[in-house]
C-alpha cells in the first residue's frame, strides 16, 4: 500500500483547515492510500513557485527521505509548474485535490455517461497545465523562433487534447439528448419527482432503499440502489417509481453526493447527470447530522445547488443518524425532519413530510369532463386525489384535489 503525505495552505478562520484535512484524508483512503501524517502552513507563507514556502519544501523532502513516502498530496489546486518544481526537490509525484477527486471518479464511473463525464473533466484539467509547460519550454530556449523537440511534444500532445475533448463533448451530447427525451416524457406523464441530494456519505443512498421497501410497488424484484461506507460510493443516478399509502406515485432519485471545493469542471461534466435535481418538484437534503461539521457540508451543498439553479426548489432537510447525536436542529433550517436510517427512527414522519410537501400547492377544484374525454377523467383519478364523483347528461363532474401544473392544462373544464 503507498504511503502519502497530505499538505494544505490555511486560508480559514476557526480552525477550518482541520475540515478541510480531514476531508481529504477520507478521500485519499478512498483510494487505498496509506495517510502518514497531514502538515498545514500559513497561507501568508505561501510563493508562487511551490505554492508553500520553501523551508515547508525542504521539509517535506526530509520527511520523504526518511519515512519512505510514496507521493504528496495536497489540499489546495497547483498549476502545472508548481507540480514540476516541487516534484523536482522533493523526488516524489505530488498530486492535487481536484487530480485526486477526478481520479475517485474514474475509479467509480461505470455507466458509459459517467465515464465520459470524467474524461471530460480530467482533460479539462490537463489542458491549462500543458499550457504553462510550453510556456516554461518558451523560457528555457530562450528563443523567438527557436522550436525545441519539448515545445513541439506538448504543442502535439495540446492538439491532441482539444481533438479528443471536441470527440467526447460531441458523445457525451448524445447521450444528455436521450436524457433529456426521458425526462420530458416524465414531465409529460405528470408524475412528480424527488430528488435525494446531500454531502457523500451523508445517507442519501441508504434514505434511498429505505423509501424504496416502504413503497407498495415494493417487491422481490425492486432493484435496492448500491451503498457503501465511503466517499462516492456511486456516481450513476438512479429513479425509481415510488408508491406511498394515501399518496400520488412519484419519482425519486439519487444523485452523487457533493463534497467542499468540488471541481468546477467535474460540475460542469456531470451537469446533465445533475439536471434531474434542477427539474424535481421536492428536494430530500440529506444531513449526516452525527458529523462535527455538518453545518459546512450543508453549505457546500446549498453552493453547488446555486451553481446548478436549483437554490428555489422546496427543500426538506433530512437530518439523519440522530441515533448517534443529540444535537439541535439550527435555526433557519425548515421543514426539516430528524431521522436515523440504520435504527428505522421517524421513518413514518419523514414519509408524511414528503406527503404534504408535494400536495402543499394542490387545491380543491371541480371539473365537467365531456363523455368523449374519457382520457381526461383517467388522469384525474390518476393523478389527483378524488374527493367526489357524479354522472350528468353532459358528462362526469369530478371535484378533487389537483396539482398547479393539472389545473394549467384543465382549466378549461373548471366550473
Amino acid at each position: 500500500m503507498k504511503k502519502a503525505l497530505l499538505v494544505g495552505l490555511d486560508y480559514y478562520k476557526a480552525n477550518k483547515i482541520n475540515i478541510y484535512m480531514q476531508e481529504l484524508k477520507a478521500l485519499v483512503e478512498t483510494l487505498n492510500i496509506e495517510v502518514f501524517d497531514s502538515i498545514t502552513q500559513d497561507a501568508k507563507q505561501a510563493s508562487p513557485q511551490f505554492k508553500i514556502g520553501t523551508g515547508k519544501v525542504q521539509e517535506l523532502k526530509t520527511l520523504v527521505n526518511e519515512h519512505h513516502l510514496d507521493l504528496i498530496i495536497f489540499n489546495d489546486e497547483l498549476t502545472g509548474s508548481q507540480v514540476r518544481n516541487l516534484e523536482d526537490v522533493i523526488g516524489v509525484p505530488v498530486v492535487d485535490r481536484t487530480l485526486l477527486i477526478l481520479d475517485i471518479f474514474a475509479k467509480r464511473a461505470k455507466t458509459k455517461e459517467a465515464m465520459l463525464q470524467v474524461e471530460v473533466a480530467q482533460l479539462k484539467y490537463l489542458l491549462p497545465r500543458l499550457t504553462s509547460l510550453h510556456a516554461s519550454f518558451e523560457k528555457q530556449q530562450g528563443g523567438i523562433g527557436s522550436r525545441g523537440p519539448g515545445e513541439k511534444k506538448i504543442e502535439m500532445d495540446r492538439r491532441k487534447i482539444e481533438n479528443e475533448l471536441n470527440t467526447l463533448e460531441k458523445s457525451l451530447k448524445s447521450v444528455v439528448t436521450v436524457r433529456q427525451s426521458n425526462r420530458r416524457y416524465r414531465q409529460k406523464s405528470l408524475i412528480k419527482t424527488v430528488a435525494i441530494v446531500g454531502y457523500t456519505n451523508a445517507g442519501k443512498s441508504t434514505l434511498m432503499n429505505t423509501l424504496i421497501k416502504h413503497s407498495m410497488n415494493a417487491d422481490g424484484n425492486t432493484k435496492d440502489v448500491f451503498v457503501k461506507d465511503q466517499l462516492f460510493a456511486t456516481l450513476e443516478t438512479t429513479s425509481r417509481r415510488i408508491e406511498i399509502p394515501n399518496t400520488k406515485p412519484f419519482l425519486l432519485t439519487d444523485t452523487i453526493g457533493f463534497v467542499s471545493n468540488l471541481p468546477h469542471d467535474l460540475i460542469e461534466a456531470f451537469k446533465s447527470t445533475l439536471e434531474e435535481i434542477k427539474e424535481a418538484d421536492l428536494l430530500l437534503h440529506v444531513v449526516d447530522f452525527s458529523n462535527p461539521y455538518y453545518f459546512d457540508q450543508i453549505t457546500t451543498t446549498q453552493k453547488v445547488l446555486d451553481e446548478l439553479g436549483a437554490s428555489d426548489i422546496e427543500t426538506l432537510y433530512v437530518f439523519n443518524k440522530i441515533d448517534l447525536t443529540d444535537n439541535f436542529v439550527p435555526h433557519g433550517f425548515t421543514p426539516a425532519v430528524k431521522i436515523s436510517l440504520t435504527e428505522d427512527i421517524n421513518i413514518d414522519l419523514l414519509i408524511s413530510q414528503i406527503r404534504t410537501l408535494l400536495t402543499k400547492d394542490d387545491k380543491i377544484v371541480t371539473y365537467k369532463i365531456p363523455f368523449s374525454q374519457g382520457d381526461l377523467v383517467n388522469t384525474l383519478i390518476e393523478h389527483t386525489e378524488i374527493i367526489n364523483q357524479t354522472y350528468h347528461e353532459d358528462g362526469t363532474q369530478i371535484k378533487a384535489k389537483v396539482s398547479n401544473v393539472l389545473r394549467h392544462q384543465l382549466k378549461d373544464y373548471e366550473i
